[in-house]
């Protein structure tokens, strides 16, 4: 039992990707405690398949929910196309706020009437996405790009190094060619390298992050209320604390407690100590 007075909502990615999700979450309700699950023993989701991404995150939210989270939030775009429909009709009492390509502000906003997604396969494979683009974006261009390896490069920590920069300008210098002027970060690990990005694509180029979006949401959710104190941030990883730990403190995140978590017979479980 969470004995937080407030009960924590619950957070979830593959990696440390839904962790630019989280800061803007808390940063906006400093006081909301929160439980990140970052699921880094299966890190990446993107090349996996729907089903398997499916259980996944069936796991981790009973996971969560066992820790009395009220709210869950699948900061993943992988995970929000593969299993969010699944997560709402199989917990129908429990909120979820998921990640949507925000393709819509991208098609609004465009002057070259050209965007950029980056996502992973999943996400571009998703009838979500699918649905976004068919609704909103009919009358402009979109380009689209996996940027292969950058999730591990992000885990890594690794924001600037030459192989990011090398992933980056293969997926945004053809875009560039075709005079792409808006880019939409179809993945949560991806705003994570934003300044990287806006140096190779210059100030013309707008940036589309859609965490603030997600943390509005999170708030509608909870109700119009302030959260008193400022409760410590806790985490779990499916990977190693010590990693995690590392990559934490070198995307300047917000520091807390780190727990073990396992896989055994496809369900979530604490870890050991």
């Amino acid at each position: 039992m969470n004995d937080s007075p407030v009960s924590p909502i619950g957070v979830f990615d593959s990696g440390v990707g839904g962790l630019s999700v989280l800061r803007v979450i808390r940063a906006q309700m400093p006081g909301l405690p929160v439980l990140y699950y970052a699921d880094q023993g299966h890190v990446p989701y993107g090349p996996r398949p729907m089903e398997e991404i499916q259980q996944f995150s069936e796991g981790i939210t009973r996971f969560l929910l066992g820790k009395d989270c009220r709210l869950i939030v699948v900061a993943c775009n992988t995970a929000s196309a593969a299993a969010l429909h699944h997560l709402r009709a199989t917990f129908s009492e429990v909120p979820f706020v998921g990640m949507e390509p925000a393709v819509k502000p991208a098609a609004e906003t465009t002057r070259s009437g050209v965007v950029g997604v980056l996502a992973t396969p999943a996400t571009f494979q998703g009838r979500l996405y699918a649905s976004v683009v068919e609704r909103f974006a009919r009358d402009v261009t979109v380009l689209q790009d996996t940027c292969p390896g950058l999730v591990q490069q992000i885990e890594r920590g690794d924001l600037s190094g030459p192989e990011t920069r090398r992933i980056l300008e293969n997926a945004l210098l053809p875009m560039l060619e075709k005079g792409v002027d808006t880019v939409v970060m179809g993945c949560t690990h991806y705003p994570f390298v934003i300044p990287l990005i806006e140096e190779i694509t210059g100030p013309d180029v707008r940036v589309i992050d859609p965490a603030p979006a997600i943390a509005r949401q999170t708030a509608r959710l909870l109700g119009d209320r302030s959260f008193d104190g400022n409760s410590q941030q806790v985490y779990y990883t499916s990977g190693g604390i010590g990693e995690f730990e590392r990559v934490r403190e070198r995307l300047g995140l917000e520091s807390g407690q780190v727990k073990q978590s396992i896989w055994r017979a496809g369900m979530a479980l604490d870890g050991p100590g």
